[in-house]
C-alpha cells in the first residue's frame, strides 16, 4: 500500500507541472482553473486516505470472527459495515 505522503507527494507534482506550463505561456486563466482543481482534488484524496485508513484500523476481526472472513466476500461486506458505522459517528 502507497503511503499517504507519497500519494499527496504526486498528485502535488503533476499540478506543479502543469501549473508552470501555464505559467510559461502566461495563461492566468489556466494557472486558476489548476490551482482550485488542485486543492479540490487534495481534499477528496485526503478523505479517500482517511477512509483506508479507518477502514484498516476499524476491521481488525477476533479469532471467532476471523473463520467467517476467511469466506469470499466476507471481507468486503465487514468494510462496508465498518463504513456505515463511520458515516454513522460523523
Amino acid at each position: 500500500m502507497r503511503e499517504r505522503r507519497k500519494i499527496l507527494a504526486s498528485l502535488e507534482s503533476t499540478y506543479r507541472e502543469a501549473f508552470e506550463q501555464a505559467q510559461e505561456r502566461d495563461d492566468v486563466g489556466e494557472m486558476a482553473r489548476l490551482d482550485l482543481d488542485f486543492q479540490r482534488d487534495q481534499l477528496h484524496l485526503e478523505v479517500l486516505l482517511d477512509v483506508r485508513a479507518l477502514l484498516i484500523s476499524e476491521v481488525r476481526p477476533s479469532e471467532e470472527e476471523g473463520a467467517s472472513l476467511l469466506k469470499e466476500g466476507s471481507a468486503l461486506i465487514e468494510k462496508a459495515g465498518a463504513l456505515r458505522r463511520i458515516v454513522r459517528l460523523r
